[in-house]
């Protein structure tokens, strides 16, 4: 198997700065499989795989063989707790998964959906017109009130901007913060700086307010009847803790992601003015399969999580490979959605691909895979298709530059590296 030269450290740095850029230049030297040696990522022995025959076994792999919980743990735990879904492993995982799977499914889909418009149609109208703006902070805003409102069930104004400034500080960390929750050895404080303190200091009053909320919403009268995530998680056998520690995680993984996502939708949308008016025309006429294959093109080309990892445990085989225990693998997402052999002219913005052709399991992979699948793989793609929706048919966009934006990765997500410059012409 083919493996890199270049000195670990060298590696690690040109994979944090722009992880899509180094897949893209090791896979073109040396292809679909590949070793690296990247610190503070999973185990440090690293092997890279873009072919999709391999990562269906990964996916289908056995949960004791081949486990995420023990490395997502090491940033997700000081954020949401122990007990969140992404830092368990095994029969924990597949057990607390059945739990909190069912809200994101379903008819509650109907009643997101419409707490997604509303969100939508609140933020529209604080829009500037006439001058540039990035669109990232005001999709992180729609995102942050569907939470609040589909996941915490939190109405109030106050209370659910007390809540959700408090949870959001507490996920949106400088810097430093982002380098502590990466390497725990730096989970201390340097000089002035009190990197370690802010956050712990920020997680405190989440907690407090996370807490106080599912206290109170236990005595409610009608909690049976609540149609929020939280309310329905209080039905089950989960304590508060473990309650309060998948409620975070669902906030920390589902607000910075699809607002991600949204604000490469229209980066990509109000560059392609076919596309535009395509989709314009078939949401005035009330057809939405257009709406859904720009979304599902989205993802594809600008997945938001560019790699699904798995520690190995056992030892296995993948293809013609053997693979010991200790060695983590980077599942390419960013490589398999861009291969030429599954995408004819790849790197291009189509979303007529996928008007006949539905996206193949292990060949579209934005959301992962198998067990550890991202449970919102449904309601992201509802909140995208919402969103778009209202946002063209209320208002008239375009874009403040010619070029189109390019990647900036913070931790774990590929972000457009401006935010999305637009120009609103006004509401309609």
């Amino acid at each position: 198997m083919p493996a890199i030269r270049e000195p670990a450290w060298a590696q690690t740095v040109r994979f944090a700065a722009r992880p899509d850029l180094f897949m893209e230049r090791y896979h073109e030297r040396f292809g679909d499989v590949f070793r690296a040696k990247i610190r503070g990522f999973g185990t440090g022995r690293n092997v890279f795989v873009a072919d999709p025959r391999m990562i269906e076994q990964v996916f289908k792999g056995s949960p004791s063989a081949l486990r995420l919980g023990e490395m997502a743990g090491i940033a997700v735990e000081p954020i949401a707790g122990p007990t969140a879904l992404l830092n368990l492993d095994e029969d924990a995982h597949l057990k607390r998964r059945k739990l909190v799977l069912p809200p994101f499914h379903g008819e509650r889909m109907l009643k997101y959906t419409s707490i997604t418009a509303e969100a939508a149609d609140r933020s529209l109208r604080t829009w500037p017109t006439d001058q540039a703006f990035a669109m990232r902070p005001h999709m992180a805003n729609i995102t942050t009130e569907v939470v609040m409102r589909a996941v915490f069930g939190v109405e109030d104004g106050k209370r659910q901007h007390e809540l959700s400034h408090a949870v959001l500080n507490l996920i949106g960390t400088d810097l430093l913060g982002t380098l502590t929750l990466t390497f725990p050895q730096l989970r201390r404080n340097f000089g002035a700086s009190r990197g370690w303190t802010k956050i712990q200091h920020n997680k405190e009053i989440a907690d407090r307010l996370v807490y106080e909320e599912i206290r109170a919403r236990r005595s409610a009268p009608d909690l049976a009847d609540r149609e929020d995530i939280l309310s329905m998680l209080l039905q089950t056998e989960l304590s508060d803790a473990d309650i309060h520690d998948n409620l975070l995680e669902m906030l920390v993984a589902g607000h910075e992601t699809t607002a991600t996502a949204l604000s490469w939708a229209f980066d990509l949308i109000l560059h392609e003015p076919a596309v535009l008016r395509r989709l314009q025309d078939e949401l005035a006429a009330g057809d939405e399969s257009y709406l859904t294959a720009v979304v599902q093109e989205v993802l594809r080309l600008r997945p938001v999580v560019v790699t699904a990892q798995r520690v190995i445990r056992q030892p296995i085989e993948l293809g013609d490979y053997h693979f010991a225990p200790g060695i983590t693998l980077f599942c390419s997402i960013w490589m398999v959605n861009r291969r030429p052999d599954l995408y004819e002219d790849p790197l291009r913005f189509h979303p007529e691909r996928f008007l006949d052709t539905r996206p193949g399991t292990y060949e579209w992979i934005p959301f992962g895979g198998g067990v550890r699948r991202c449970i919102g793989a449904n309601f992201a793609p509802m909140e995208m298709r919402t969103v778009i929706k209202h946002v063209l048919t209320h208002a008239t966009l375009e874009a403040a530059s010619p070029a189109l934006e390019k990647p900036r990765n913070k931790v774990v997500l590929m972000a457009p590296k401006n935010g999305t410059m637009v120009i609103s012409r006004g509401r309609s």
